[in-house]
């Protein structure tokens, strides 16, 4: 990458969802704006790919905790959101 912030980048998967999408925010920004020269506007493209990754894995991760797996009719197995009463 052309950046030195960039090229330093952490890893992805110390970045918490709230860490990740401001970042993916700033690059959207960047790119919106049509000032960033080519080269870097394709290394925040791809760092920006691998932000919306990590944020609909933590999504996914966040779903899947707040279902729970009950045992239906006939023995079937379903997923069913949590009840927090």
């Amino acid at each position: 990458m052309t950046d030195a912030t960039q090229t330093a980048a952490p890893d992805l998967s110390a970045y918490s969802f709230e860490q990740a999408l401001a970042e993916l925010e700033k690059i959207v920004a960047e790119l919106e704006s049509g000032q960033a020269p080519l080269e870097r506007s394709i290394d925040i493209y791809e760092r920006g790919a691998a932000l919306k990754a990590h944020c609909e894995k933590k999504l996914e991760a966040a779903r899947l905790k707040v279902e729970k797996i009950v045992l239906g009719q006939g023995g079937a197995f379903a997923a069913e959101a949590a009840e927090f009463n």
